[in-house]
C-alpha cells in the first residue's frame, strides 16, 4: 500500500432503518422506538452491501433504532459496536407529539413561540450544535479507522445538515429536500484529516415505502469532490 493509499480514509454516515411507529409520533430521542421487521431487513440489506468493504470500525447513536441498524453491519466485520453520544438525533421541543400529522399543532397558541426562527431552528437544537458535534464524531470515526473505513450510524437531520456544511451549503432548509433516505450511506472521504468528496448511496431503495419516496429520483453513487 503506498503513502497515498494509506492517507485515505472512508467514514460512512448511515441513517438507520424504519422504526415500529404506528402512532405517527415524532419520537426524537425517546427510548423505546425499535426497527421495524421492515427495518430489519434494511439493516442486514446494507450490511450485506458493506460486506466486502475495508471497514474497522462501526459506532452507533445511542438510540434503539440506530443501535439495531449498526449491529448486524459490525457482526459481518467482527467489530465490537461503540456508541458516540455526538451522533444521536437532534432534540425538538415537539418530541412525543404526533406534530404535523394533522393532530392541529400549528393551530395551538402554546406552540407558535417554538415556530418563531426557521433559521435557527426555535423548535429544536440549533443547526451550529449539530455541526460541531456530528464533525467531531465523523474525525473521531476517521481517527479509529485511519486508512480503512468506518461506518457511524445517525438519524436524518444530523445527517444531512453535517452534509450540508461539508459541502457548504446553508443550514437551513426545506425538510422534504433532504437527500437522506432511510438505511442509506452518506460517505464522507477523508485524505489525512480533510474530506475531499462525499458520496450518496441507497442500497435498500427497493425496501423503502413508496410515499417516502415520492417525487424522489433513484440515486446511486453520487459523488461531489472537493478541491485542495
Amino acid at each position: 500500500m503506498s503513502a497515498t493509499e494509506k492517507d485515505i480514509t472512508v467514514v460512512h454516515l448511515m441513517r438507520h432503518g424504519e422504526v415500529h411507529n404506528p402512532e405517527g409520533v415524532l419520537y426524537g430521542r425517546r427510548a423505546g422506538y425499535s426497527l421495524s421487521e421492515l427495518g430489519r431487513r434494511m439493516a442486514d440489506r446494507v450490511a450485506e452491501h458493506l460486506e466486502k468493504r475495508d471497514i474497522t470500525y462501526v459506532v452507533a447513536s445511542p438510540l434503539e433504532r440506530a443501535q439495531e441498524t449498526a449491529t448486524p453491519i459490525a457482526s459481518s466485520h467482527s467489530v465490537d459496536l461503540a456508541t458516540d453520544e455526538r451522533l444521536i438525533e437532534a432534540a425538538n421541543v415537539f418530541e412525543g407529539k404526533t406534530f404535523g400529522v394533522g393532530d392541529g399543532a400549528l393551530r395551538k397558541p402554546e406552540n407558535w413561540k417554538h415556530l418563531t426562527n426557521p433559521f435557527k431552528p426555535s423548535w429544536g437544537e440549533p443547526y451550529v450544535e449539530q455541526v460541531v458535534r456530528m464533525m467531531g464524531a465523523l474525525d473521531a470515526a476517521r481517527d479509529a479507522a485511519r486508512g480503512h473505513e468506518a461506518v457511524c450510524v445517525s438519524h436524518q437531520l444530523p445527517i444531512w445538515i453535517v452534509r450540508s456544511f461539508v459541502e457548504r451549503r446553508r443550514l437551513w432548509h426545506d425538510p422534504r429536500k433532504r437527500q437522506c433516505t432511510l438505511a442509506s450511506l452518506t460517505s464522507f472521504t477523508y485524505q489525512g484529516d480533510k474530506i475531499v468528496s462525499v458520496g450518496y448511496t441507497e442500497p435498500a431503495r427497493d425496501l423503502v415505502p413508496a410515499h417516502l419516496l415520492a417525487g424522489a429520483k433513484p440515486v446511486k453513487g453520487q459523488s461531489k469532490a472537493f478541491g485542495a
